[in-house]
């Protein structure tokens, strides 16, 4: 009997704060308005808020899932066949993976506002990609679900 693979998906989005300063900037562009009408100051709200809110958006909204045996990190589709170990990182250890122990060329799907993250060995020859890494808020479910879905994909 094959082993079932453990499901993962979770979705990174921007965190409050940045939806708060989306606001900002729409009233910022109402107020820059004003002295046209209050219609104009009306639409410069909408549309300011609007841009600002797509900006947040785009930029916080990245997927991470474990599916169809592939590692899909952004725009990212990995195989599993080309990846080793993954390793779970803390806090301290996501920083220092970010800094002083980073490759420029490894692929990094890094959100700044996510603290920690998981470190994937690229094992494909062709690729000349060391690792992959991954902000995850759930490092140990990531790496829990890689191990499961790679143990369930028949060889």
């Amino acid at each position: 009997m094959v082993p079932q693979a453990q499901p993962y998906d979770e979705r990174l989005t921007a965190p409050r704060s940045w939806w708060l300063i989306a606001a900002g900037i729409g009233v910022g562009g109402g107020v820059m308005l004003l002295p046209l009408g209050l219609l104009a100051m009306l639409c410069g709200l909408v549309a300011a808020t609007a841009l600002a809110s797509v900006c947040v958006s785009a930029y916080g909204g990245v997927r991470v899932r474990v599916v169809a045996g592939s590692l899909v990190a952004g725009d990212a589709r990995i195989p599993l066949s080309a990846l080793g170990t993954a390793e779970a990182l803390d806090a301290e250890e996501a920083i220092a993976w970010r800094r002083h122990k980073a490759d420029t060329r490894a692929h990094m799907v890094l959100r700044s506002y996510v603290p920690t993250a998981v470190r994937i060995e690229v094992t494909d020859p062709e690729d000349p990609t060391p690792y992959i890494y991954v902000s995850t808020r759930h490092p140990e479910n990531l790496v829990a679900a890689l191990r499961s879905a790679r143990e369930a994909t028949p060889s």
